[in-house]
């Protein structure tokens, strides 16, 4: 059952990529606002990274080597290098952070936006045949941000439906949710403009402008989401490592939580960075019975890894 005390703090995080579960309430991250100064033309954005990340990096690709899961298709080995992690620190706000849009790389600690996308940059690092640390960063740029790139707060996908829609354009997944029996979701796409006070860098007006116009795209752009009525009688057609996208309830917010699928003993489970539990788990029940006991999510996205161009599977 979902509590109110704090539900609005918690879907705020959500949609700024934090992915607070909703049985918890947590504070939105700290900071003075202020307004964002834009990375000079042709400099290269600033990275935000410990020599433990890199570390880490390094020993996740020596398993994939050892193991032979480098032969695995990119889903797959999504899945694979994904059950890795589990147990890691669930954390909140994790791209939050008090200086100018940066890219953010954290492989010791999750939110459910973090983990998919790292896991998903480091498989696609291995299936191009170069898994080095440069080009997982390179990677993990191209997937967070519009286009691949990194221009500024606003050029960040805050809502994952069009997370979904964007990587799909960079052909990184393919977005399966209608070819699964969708059904079109019409509901507005306003929340943080709705709630400006969860998130500082919308003291800045350039920002806010943005993210109201592309609120406005958002809300005429087609969607679709499997009902979660429906999520059982089409598991068969969803495969390990396949992104899932829990659709929310909150009124302006288009989902609530994500994380990658993963078959267990014949039953889809979803494996992610929840709140509850605070680490990196596979869920302890099929994903269609997660979302169906949680009153604030009523259905998926689900979104398809593709190889990268170039990679032999």
């Amino acid at each position: 059952m979902v509590q109110s005390r704090g539900i609005l703090l918690i879907l705020a995080l959500v949609a700024a990529g934090a992915c607070a579960e909703p049985d918890q309430a947590t504070q939105t991250p700290a900071g003075t606002p202020t307004a964002e100064q834009a990375t000079p033309e042709g400099a290269p954005a600033a990275v935000s990274e410990t020599p433990e990340d890199s570390a880490i990096f390094e020993r996740t690709v020596a398993w994939v080597r050892e193991s032979g899961s480098d032969t695995l298709g990119i889903g797959e080995l999504t899945a694979a290098i994904g059950q890795r992690f589990v147990g890691a620190p669930y954390t909140p706000g994790l791209l939050e952070v008090p200086q100018t849009e940066q890219l953010v790389v954290n492989l010791r600690e999750f939110d459910c936006v973090t983990y998919v996308e790292q896991m998903l940059a480091i498989a696609r690092s291995v299936a191009a045949g170069e898994p080095t640390y440069a080009r997982f960063k390179d990677e993990l740029r191209h997937i967070r941000y519009r286009g691949g790139e990194l221009t500024g707060y606003p050029s960040r996908l805050h809502y994952f439906s069009e997370w979904i829609s964007d990587n799909d354009a960079k052909g990184v997944v393919e977005n399966i949710t209608r070819s699964l029996g969708g059904v079109r979701d019409t509901t507005g796409i306003d929340f943080m403009t709705q709630h400006t006070e969860s998130y500082r860098q919308l003291a800045d007006s350039v920002n806010l402008q943005a993210i109201r116009e592309k609120e406005a795209e958002l809300s005429a752009f087609p969607r679709f989401a499997v009902p979660e009525a429906a999520i059982g009688n089409v598991a068969e057609g969803i495969r390990n490592g396949d992104v899932i996208a829990a659709t929310s309830t909150l009124p302006g917010l288009d989902i609530a939580h994500t994380g990658l699928a993963l078959w267990v003993d014949g039953r889809l489970h979803l494996m992610h960075a929840p709140l509850v539990g605070s680490v990196v788990e596979i869920s302890e029940v099929p994903l269609a019975q997660r979302i169906q006991r949680i009153e604030a999510q009523d259905g998926i996205m689900v979104a398809r890894p593709q190889a990268p161009e170039g990679a032999a599977r």
